[in-house]
């Protein structure tokens, strides 16, 4: 597996630093938990960079390390499923992009353009009217938002469905896999610079194993989202979905733990990324629903055999 880019992904993704660095720092004067930007939003159409997946120099391995990176930013845009999800589908639907599952409260939802219904086993997607959705008042630091009355839609075809749903989790795991690093950036920080009996919380040894071991989660995150973004297998996506939602929670966790009260401060605004990665927990079916996913698309069973695939 050769990750290495090619002279137009590196262009890009320099330009891409470049607009994201503007972005980097969050105002102090912030007392909520959603932080927008709509200039980053109108900054990146603008650029082009919602056509990446579509341009064969780039393609969906360019929109994963884009969905990525843009995670890390303090503030949030609706980018992972205009990046990914959008490209797959038939027709032209206008962005921003917004899930509905069940019937369920869903990020980007009150100012989304078209809705991806998943309403059990079917997937539909229709356009979004500004009388049939409304915003919720959340604390997942997305802004959120539900359907106010029924949507009519006609079900994809079961070879459609199947496909929005596997880049559903590749989008899952890639923005997933900016929001854990985000997070792990923001409390070495507060690491470095608190200190206990004299000396720098990071220079406990306990404390270093933990972190170690939050980096590895992290960095497979990216990994497995990147690989599935390359290779476009379902197997790899459910992978990656199951193994970002499994992080996501013990990551949360040691990380909070470790920062104490000051993960809810100005100075070090962790809940930015971590309520983020609250809100993925359940999409898609939750973790059950990707362990689900990776025994259908990983193992298949030849009569009475089981046949262990490779991912």
């Amino acid at each position: 597996m050769d990750f290495a880019l090619n002279s137009d992904q590196i262009t890009l993704n320099s330009e891409l630093d470049k607009l994201a660095s503007k972005h980097a720092t969050s105002p102090t004067e912030f007392r909520g938990f959603v932080l927008e930007d709509k200039q980053l939003n109108l900054e990146l159409e603008q650029g082009g960079f919602f056509e990446a997946a579509e341009i064969p120099e780039l393609g969906p391995v360019s929109a994963a390390m884009m969905v990525e990176r843009l995670a890390r930013l303090p503030y949030t845009a609706e980018v992972a499923l205009s990046m990914l999800v959008g490209p797959q589908l038939n027709g032209d639907w206008p962005r921003p992009f917004a899930v509905v599952e069940n019937g369920r409260p869903g990020r980007f939802v009150a100012d989304a353009a078209t809705l991806i219904i998943l309403d059990g086993d079917k997937v539909g997607v229709v356009s979004a009217t500004p009388d049939a959705v409304e915003a919720v008042d959340s604390l997942f630091a997305y802004p959120m938002g539900r359907l106010n009355k029924s949507v009519v839609y006609t079900p994809l075809s079961e070879g459609e469905a199947a496909n929005v749903r596997k880049w559903l989790r590749i989008a899952l795991a890639a923005e997933a896999a900016g929001l854990l690093q985000a997070a792990l950036d923001a409390a070495t920080e507060h690491l470095t610079l608190r200190k206990q009996f004299g000396r720098p919380l990071g220079s406990f040894q306990a404390i270093q194993h933990r972190m170690a071991e939050c980096t590895v989660l992290a960095r497979g995150v990216r990994l497995l989202a990147i690989k599935a973004a390359w290779t476009g297998d379902a197997g790899d996506a459910a992978v990656a979905a199951l193994h970002a939602q499994e992080s996501a929670t013990r990551v949360v966790y040691d990380l909070h733990q470790f920062m104490g009260a000051m993960g809810m401060t100005l100075e070090f605004p962790l809940h930015l990324w971590t309520y983020r990665l609250k809100a993925l927990l359940p999409e898609l079916n939750g973790r059950g629903g990707q362990a689900q996913a990776v025994a259908e698309h990983c193992f298949k069973e030849s009569g009475n055999k089981k046949e262990h695939v490779n991912v």
